[in-house]
């Protein structure tokens, strides 16, 4: 069995991650960014990544099979072929990324990540019309085709291509079981792709694929939980605190990374 769960700060941190992404997919979707932040304190946050990847394949069979005949398909044609340059751009310049510079990069992705909701938040109460719904911005393709692609890239990196897919997706204000459906057709789909390039960089060890084998049993348990707080805590409780967890991981991942590269 892997030295990884001898270590008992890798287990802790191992099981809040796969928690923090069994709780996402039980009903706050985005959270499952902070997987691989979380693990990359005491990992490298490539082994992290290929750690995680296996755990969300099964979790987005099951969430396809839910939303298959709800999602918005002009999106999905318009992201997907993006995201596939992105992920093909990620896979060919591996080799040159270490992981202090993941670290760097995973973390300014969550702080973005973080402002960007919260700057959502404070946008949306300041432009409501009089029946209380922020007006919704038509679509740009072109800036769609690049987020897309960066969603693909960050996606291969970290499983972090939430960021730039909801700076597209969100201003269209889609309808709740629409947009939840289209980010789970799009994000399975990038994680099936990521599969070929996860395998041909070595992501799939014998230590990655037994880590993500013992941890498996947890991600029930995490959507359970996410189905339980859906019902009994205030949604923007629960993302108040997880926010600031993210908020202090990434600060934490950009101070390791910068001390490494920049030191």
């Amino acid at each position: 069995m892997s030295e990884l769960l001898s270590d008992p700060a890798f287990v802790a941190v191992a099981v809040i991650a796969v928690l923090i992404t069994g709780i996402s997919k039980g009903g706050f979707g985005g959270m499952a960014l902070m997987a691989v932040p979380v693990m990359s304190l005491v990992i490298s946050p490539i082994q992290a990544a290929g750690i995680v990847l296996p755990l969300l394949i099964p979790m987005d069979i099951m969430s396809i099979w839910a939303y298959r005949k709800r999602f918005d398909r002009k999106i999905i044609a318009l992201l997907l072929p993006a995201a596939t340059i992105g992920i093909t751009i990620g896979a060919l310049t591996a080799r040159w990324v270490n992981d202090d510079i993941v670290r760097l990069i995973v973390g300014i992705i969550a702080i973005v990540f973080v402002v960007y909701r919260w700057a959502g938040a404070w946008y949306a109460r300041r432009s409501t019309n009089p029946e209380g719904n922020a007006p919704p911005k038509p679509p740009n393709r072109a800036l769609g085709f690049f987020l897309g692609a960066c969603s693909g890239f960050t996606s291969f990196l970290a499983h972090a291509g939430s960021p730039p897919y909801q700076v597209y997706v969100l201003p269209q204000r889609l309808p709740r079981d629409v947009y939840a459906g289209t980010g789970i057709i799009f994000f399975a789909t990038v994680n099936a792709l990521k599969l070929i390039p996860y395998s041909l960089v070595g992501q799939f060890s014998t230590t990655n694929l037994s880590v993500s084998a013992v941890l498996l049993p947890l991600v029930p348990v995490g959507v359970f939980i996410g189905f339980w707080l859906n019902r009994r805590l205030r949604e923007d409780v629960f993302y108040a605190i997880v926010m600031t967890a993210i908020l202090l991981v990434g600060i934490r991942l950009i101070w390791d990374g910068a001390n490494n590269v920049f030191g």
